[in-house]
């Protein structure tokens, strides 16, 4: 599988073409680690800083009338979504004897951002790697499959485009999946769920010292870690607003932005394990998914009549 390497550089650039979707690129980095095709280079180093600067060079296709209108009625939705679907996290993980540290980074993944708000929480809580690797299996294989279900839900519920987009921003947990879901969906949902879910990153912050309160006894120096990125997404769109003369050159910029998050869905991908989905266990995973069915299915219900 050697051989194989070269489509780690074939791929990325792939992905630049316009029939290279989202969930395509996904798929393709799950197959390049099942078939165990060698690394050529370090994919996490990449991962995370492509995901966040491609968020903020799609921040330039943003319309800031829209952006404001959308965050003053996500501002709530996203708060109560937030608190709620954490602290049923916590009384699921009870119930399900699932261990403390587990139990807070999957609530925490799910009520807000996924892996980002995983790995704010993680250094609160003193967790160990194998807590950190489990909650991240059970989140990455959700955001999987939500990347590819919601879209077709959607569409076989004849969502709109603006329910579509508040739903997916609300209950998909990672930030690539909910804008890959989006972009599936249509234009109008990408840019309400892109500014919605960003809406709710920003509550990684309220909900760490949360966490630290929680967990005082045990957090030692523990440090919330601020998700500077989305303050440049506001600068972006603020900039492009202000600076109407540069809108071929934001356009560009947008356009990368969108095909950087497509690139970084395959390199997420790529840390796909099949061990490691062993390794989290039935309990881990059962307080995920249902965690998950709950905030999908109740929100669902809520903005089909949106």
């Amino acid at each position: 599988m050697k051989k194989l390497s070269v489509l780690y550089y074939v791929i990325p650039f792939l992905c630049l073409m316009p029939f290279f979707t989202a969930p395509i690129a996904l798929a393709a980095g799950i197959l390049l680690t099942l078939l165990k095709v060698e690394k050529p280079y370090e994919i996490k180093k990449y991962t995370s800083k492509i995901l966040q600067w491609s968020i903020v060079l799609m921040g330039f296709g943003m319309s800031l009338q829209k952006v404001v209108e959308t965050s003053q009625t996500g501002v709530l939705l996203t708060a109560t979504s937030v608190f709620l679907t954490f602290l049923f996290g916590l009384a699921l993980g009870y119930l399900f004897k699932v261990e403390k540290n587990t139990t807070m980074l999957i609530s925490s993944g799910t009520a807000i951002c996924g892996g980002s708000a995983i790995a704010a929480v993680s250094p609160i809580i003193n967790a160990k790697n194998n807590q950190i690797t489990f909650a991240l299996t059970v989140i990455f294989v959700l955001n999987a499959i939500a990347l590819f279900i919601f879209p077709i839900i959607g569409h076989a519920l004849g969502m709109s485009q603006e329910s579509f987009g508040y739903w997916s921003a609300i209950a998909i947990h990672d930030t690539s999946s909910v804008v890959g879901a989006g972009a599936a969906y249509g234009s109008e949902a990408l840019e309400i769920a892109t500014t919605v879910k960003l809406t709710r990153t920003l509550w990684i912050i309220p909900l760490s010292f949360l966490v630290l309160f929680i967990n005082r006894k045990e957090s030692k120096g523990g440090k919330v870690k601020i998700p500077w990125f989305i303050l440049y997404f506001v600068i972006a769109i603020i900039l492009a607003y202000y600076l109407p003369s540069y809108a071929e050159t934001f356009n560009h910029l947008n356009w990368l932005g969108k095909k950087g998050m497509v690139i970084a869905l395959f390199l997420i991908g790529t840390s796909f394990s099949l061990e490691d989905m062993k390794t989290a266990g039935l309990r881990a995973f059962l307080l995920g998914i249902i965690l998950w069915l709950i905030i999908s299915l109740s929100t669902l219900f809520f903005f089909l009549d949106y």
